[in-house]
């Protein structure tokens, strides 16, 4: 997570992304989830520190932390795949919205 308690705006700042993500991922804002999507909302918190950035800026998340966050959180096996393709939706998102 980006946030060690500090504001929104200070994580934004951190981390050069637009407040209004930084809001939504780090959980500052407040928004509407539906509770079947907190697990990959959740993940997609934990690795918002493992962004690829290349010349034009960020590129995707690192996935190579992917396995690293999955265990500390105690994902099951089972349950890995189908949080991975949430993160995708949710990253794909982001950098949608991030490149606008």
């Amino acid at each position: 997570m980006v946030s060690g308690g500090g504001s929104a705006e200070a994580d934004a700042m951190a981390t050069g992304l637009p407040l209004e993500l930084v809001a939504m991922a780090v959980g500052h804002a407040d928004q509407d989830v539906y509770p079947d999507n907190w697990p990959v909302v959740r993940l997609f918190s934990d690795m918002s520190t493992q962004w690829r950035v290349g010349m034009s800026g960020l590129v995707g998340l690192d996935y190579a932390a992917l396995p690293a966050v999955m265990d500390l959180r105690g994902v099951d096996i089972a349950d890995r795949a189908e949080l991975f393709d949430g993160l995708r939706i949710m990253e794909e998102a982001a950098l949608e919205e991030i490149r606008e």
